[in-house]
């Protein structure tokens, strides 16, 4: 039985190891139940964004993060322990695997939380209706389509300024979630919020930033020849009024609403010596039956034909296909009665097997990869979901990202060849890992192939 006190009373009595196992047994089984419900009450508000749906993904959060508050109070009877191993790792991860930490007082908790779910909810449904609030109105969506194809640079200028005045309204609920954000941090034992995200590396912040400094200093040299390169590809495509010498590369040329993959401009930059490939996006729409209907039937069922090439890719690797609850309850695409919160994620609904994605799906290359990327998180959780609540998760917050984009590099020419996307072969529906034997014929005999 857990202890829990109020931070106005006096210290706790020291614990002994026993109690500290006890302790970490119940608190696994605690944030489960807290988790699954801010959980579904987040899928509800990503994909019904209202007032209520967001008042109700605050108060479910609101719960967990008051919660964790009274856990780690507890946890500080048992610092300084001779712990067993799994037990020590256990309280260290209940302090720092947290976006978030709750500030003492209740109603700056309470108001962190809404805030929280504000920003997300108007992330969302934001859209750019133009300088003067009548034009068309675009979201984000429809504004990263301009910075994906479009090679107009008033357009793609536009589109970027659109979109980064809609972020505007966001910017007092972000100055607002600092403020609470640092309090939480501080009144839970670090400097600041920074410190807190920093510190899940095992490793100091300082130290974390050193080693990240180290990093950055070896890739510099390699990143200063690629904007160098990158910059006289536009300069030659837009000309020097556009891209002038000696200042940052125009973010709204890049391709990317982030300017953070530039993989769109690929054509502008492309050196001449290398030979020209095919067009992913033509051949998918080649391969998937209603690509292009603008029926929502036939849009819903060609964006799962999408999601299915990841799940055969990872059964190809030896895992199970993907439980059918993930076709039925994931989001595949946009609704068109509602505002949802289109940002790609992978979600891991209930420590167990339901595994979801949420994603507003075009047939196109860039969702190729996201496709693979997102369903790669859902391995892990589906891998990690027989371990304590607290080991359900990656060694860090970067983890599952690099895992992501490691698994991006494996989608070259030689993979896509082998999933016929030359031909005008549908992807078969992988129930089986003899399905995907079927689906990649020949894999690439050593790793190099990737």
């Amino acid at each position: 039985m857990l202890i829990f006190a109020s931070a106005a009373h006096a210290a706790l009595p020291r614990g002994t190891p026993d109690e500290a196992r006890a302790f970490v047994k119940q608190v696994n089984e605690d944030l489960r139940k807290y988790s699954l419900k801010q959980s579904t009450a987040d899928w509800i508000k990503a994909n019904f964004i209202t007032e209520d749906t967001e008042r109700a993904s605050a108060w479910a959060n609101d719960d967990l993060i008051a919660y964790t508050a009274r856990a780690l109070q507890e946890a500080q009877r048992y610092q300084d322990l001779a712990l067993d191993p799994d037990t020590a790792r256990a309280i260290y991860l209940l302090k720092v695997n947290n976006t978030v930490l709750a500030p003492n007082d209740p109603k700056h908790r309470a108001e962190l939380t809404e805030v929280l779910a504000r920003m997300e909810g108007q992330y969302g449904a934001g859209k750019d209706c133009g300088p003067d609030g009548k034009g068309e109105c675009r979201d984000l969506e429809q504004l990263s389509d301009v910075m994906d194809q479009s090679r107009d640079p008033a357009a793609l200028l536009a589109a970027w300024v659109g979109w980064h005045n809609v972020a505007r309204s966001l910017r007092p609920l972000y100055e607002r979630f600092v403020v609470l954000g640092n309090e939480g941090a501080r009144d839970n034992g670090f400097a600041d919020l920074g410190a807190l995200w920093k510190s899940a590396y095992d490793m100091s912040p300082e130290a974390f930033e050193k080693e990240t400094d180290r990093i950055w200093g070896q890739v510099k040299p390699l990143y200063d020849d690629l904007h160098c390169y990158v910059r006289a590809g536009l300069q030659k495509k837009y000309g020097k009024s556009v891209v002038p010498d000696g200042q940052p590369i125009p973010a709204h040329l890049l391709g990317n609403m982030w300017a953070q993959e530039w993989d769109n401009i690929y054509d502008i930059v492309a050196p001449t010596s290398v030979p020209s490939t095919y067009d992913l996006e033509a051949a998918l729409k080649r391969q998937i039956p209603n690509a292009t209907s603008t029926d929502r039937g036939q849009q819903l069922e060609a964006a799962k034909a999408l999601a299915r090439y990841g799940d055969s890719f990872y059964m190809s690797l030896g895992f199970d296909a993907l439980p059918e609850t993930f076709y039925q309850r994931s989001q595949f695409i946009r609704p068109r009665d509602r505002d949802v919160e289109c940002h790609a994620s992978a979600l891991d609904m209930d420590a167990n097997l339901d595994l979801r994605i949420k994603m507003c799906i075009h047939i196109d290359a860039d969702n190729f990869v996201t496709v693979h990327h997102e369903e790669g998180h859902n391995e892990y959780q589906r891998a990690y979901r027989n371990l304590p609540f607290l080991f359900r998760n990656g060694a860090n917050d970067g983890f599952h990202e690099a895992i992501g984009d490691s698994i991006a590099l494996a989608i070259t020419p030689e993979y896509l060849k082998q999933l016929h996307l030359i031909d005008t072969i549908a992807p078969p529906r992988p129930t089986s890992r003899s399905n995907s034997a079927r689906l990649l014929i020949r894999w690439p005999s050593s790793p190099s192939a990737f």
